[in-house]
């Protein structure tokens, strides 16, 4: 298990290249997604976090795509869409670009959130125009081929995506047909250290300190999954009702970039990053061990 005493990790998001809420989340249908998304002039707010704040709407096309599903604008610009992960597997990533590759030449509606990135990229929510109006991230979300995620903000501008995961997950499509490491699965969590992952378990220890809190999900010496929050975001997480006493025991879904300290180590970038999850869940489908931990699919 990680020490209290951890040093502090740069928060997890996008690559170092040129990239919910407590409760039950509601399982859509990936066929119906397109149609229940709103506009994004109608869902973007023009208040609340920095990052999170959005520009008039406007429109333009996809000209072409950039290695990592950037959007090349028909205007010139270039634009990657905001509270999604690309995903990191190639043969993931190679299905995201052919699902957005579809739409290229499309007219869009697109709504800018906060500020260009280094790269001079603007984070969008693009959806295309017609009949078929498509939200690009809750399709992409929705089909299984990325994940939702805050990238290097410290909110998720568009939590309801977390909810079009459900499906996907459920049948164990797209990016959720590949095993996921278990919390206390210190051998498989490991293998993934330096890159993104989703994992559940059971919270066994909740340790609250001056500068961030840490959830064990392991007992203590053993090598189990250490999840550190920042002072910030356990005060969000303490302003939507969640507290130590209602963490310590229950199942939780947590993302962020894996990191080994003196243990595997995720630091979450958002309260959004961090889920409880309903007892009666099985881990959205997947087996479970002795202990109830999720076993990966054989």
């Amino acid at each position: 298990m990680l020490s209290t005493n951890a040093p502090r990790r740069q928060l997890a998001g996008a690559p170092r290249t040129p990239g919910s809420r407590a409760g039950r989340t509601v399982a859509l249908a990936a066929a119906g997604i397109a149609s229940l998304a709103p506009l994004p002039s109608q869902a973007a707010p023009r208040s609340g976090p920095a990052e999170c704040r959005a520009a008039a709407a406007t429109r333009d096309t996809i000209a072409g795509l950039g290695p990592r599903g950037e959007l090349r604008l028909g205007s010139g610009g270039q634009a990657v869409l905001g509270s999604l992960r690309w995903p990191e597997e190639p043969e993931d990533a190679r299905a995201a670009e052919a699902w957005l590759q579809a739409r290229v030449g499309q007219p869009l509606t697109l709504v800018a959130r906060g500020e260009a990135d280094r790269w001079g990229r603007i984070r969008v929510d693009a959806q295309t125009e017609g009949a078929d109006a498509t939200d690009l991230a809750g399709g992409l979300i929705g089909a299984g081929l990325a994940p939702a995620d805050a990238g290097e903000g410290e909110t998720l501008c568009r939590p309801a995506l977390l909810a079009l995961e459900e499906a996907p997950r459920a049948a164990g499509r797209g990016i959720w047909a590949r095993p996921r490491p278990a919390a206390t699965d210190g051998t498989a969590l490991r293998a993934r250290a330096g890159r993104f992952a989703i994992v559940e378990g059971r919270v066994r220890r909740v340790g609250e300190r001056a500068a961030r809190t840490y959830l064990d999900f392991g007992p203590s010496g053993e090598d189990a999954l250490t999840v550190t929050v920042s002072k910030r975001t356990w005060r969000r997480l303490l302003e939507r009702g969640l507290s130590a006493a209602g963490l310590r025991g229950r199942r939780v879904r947590a993302r962020g970039i894996l990191e080994i300290w003196r243990g595997p180590t995720l630091d979450v970038a958002s309260a959004e990053a961090i889920e409880v999850l309903p007892e009666e869940a099985r881990d959205d489908g997947l087996r479970q061990d002795a202990n109830g931990e999720p076993a990966p699919r054989r």
